[in-house]
């Protein structure tokens, strides 16, 4: 198979394309014919050498993928070959083909092309085991998410205004605002000139968010904290701005609020695997209703990672950028 490898970590120029051995699926995994993945943040530390793969995951990146089923491992019975699929990986997406334990297999919701369906898995289980799963996002309730241009935010906006609740964001560009209001946010705050807890207590009559996605960590925790209304739920899934940083205990007793910080690629096969049916379950059917769209800004052939990477790393593109072997 053709597959993204590294020399070492550091910059795009230590990726290129070169030729591995095929995968083999083992019991309970399915083999697929990739047509394609999608560059997320988390690829652009790994490329770096700050994350590393779980043990056992592959080398390659790519943490999620599109493709047809090529062959099926000792006990799988759900898939057949040549089904159409998407996936959730640990790794192995900058490839021709990869292996998938068959729990993080999905059907491509109805009306989305397959290359396309490569930019769902990864911000779908992101955001739905986050803020609904873990934060229990409920209608009419307040959310708040940060980075609403990415792949993360411009889906999360989609799915928490097709449940109900009212959505706000920050975004550094005027071109991404506008189109995370396009998308669903009440209110798109620019980070670089506005307050984002001004804005937000103002809109809501100083009740403040009920939940907030975060990517940024340490150099938000503060005003994260200070943003939530009583009862709130922060969710930290990045740390972008840092790692460590000191937490206003006597703010968040005040507020009973929650702070939880979550991994996904990390979890056990099963957790993720729970997660995955309950995406199929409750956020594939607003996919296909034409409620949540799938948001790319560019396709590259695998050939042009480095370009793909310096685009995501320049935070010009709005949503995802995807790769096709």
């Amino acid at each position: 198979m053709r597959a993204v490898t590294q020399s070492a970590p550091g910059g795009v120029e230590t990726l290129s394309v070169s030729d591995l051995p095929d995968p083999v699926p083992g019991p309970g995994e399915v083999l697929v014919d990739v047509a394609a993945t999608a560059v997320n943040r988390a690829d652009l530390l790994q490329r770096q050498g700050f994350y590393p793969p779980p043990p056992g995951a592959s080398e390659v990146m790519g943490l999620e993928c599109s493709g047809t089923i090529a062959a099926v491992g000792e006990g799988v019975e759900v898939w057949s070959v040549g089904d159409e699929v998407c996936a959730l990986l640990a790794g192995g997406g900058y490839a021709s083909k990869v292996v998938v334990p068959v729990g993080q297999v999905m059907p491509v919701p109805q009306g989305i092309d397959l290359v396309t369906a490569a930019a769902l898995p990864e911000v779908a289980c992101t955001v739905w085991s986050n803020v609904f799963m873990v934060a229990g996002l409920r209608p009419d309730e307040v959310f708040l998410v940060h980075g609403g241009g990415g792949g993360i935010g411009t889906f999360a906006i989609q799915l928490a205004a097709a449940t109900g609740a009212r959505v706000f964001t920050t975004a550094g560009t005027e071109g991404k605002r506008q189109r995370c209001v396009e998308l669903g946010a009440e209110r798109a705050i620019d980070y670089r000139e506005e307050d984002f807890v001004e804005v937000v207590r103002a809109a809501t009559d100083g009740r403040g968010a009920d939940v907030v996605l975060d990517n940024m960590g340490a150099k938000y925790l503060a005003r994260n904290v200070d943003v939530l209304a009583d009862e709130g739920r922060l969710v930290v899934i990045g740390m972008q701005g840092g790692s460590k940083a000191e937490l206003n205990l006597g703010a968040l007793l005040a507020k009973r609020g929650a702070v939880i910080a979550t991994a996904l690629r990390s979890r056990p096969l099963d957790g993720k695997a729970r997660i995955c049916a309950s995406v199929v379950e409750h956020v594939w059917p607003l996919v296909a209703d034409g409620s949540i769209v799938p948001v790319v800004s560019a396709t590259l052939p695998l050939a042009e990672v480095a370009e793909a990477h310096r685009l995501v790393e320049s935070s010009e593109s709005v949503g995802k950028v995807l790769l096709t072997p």
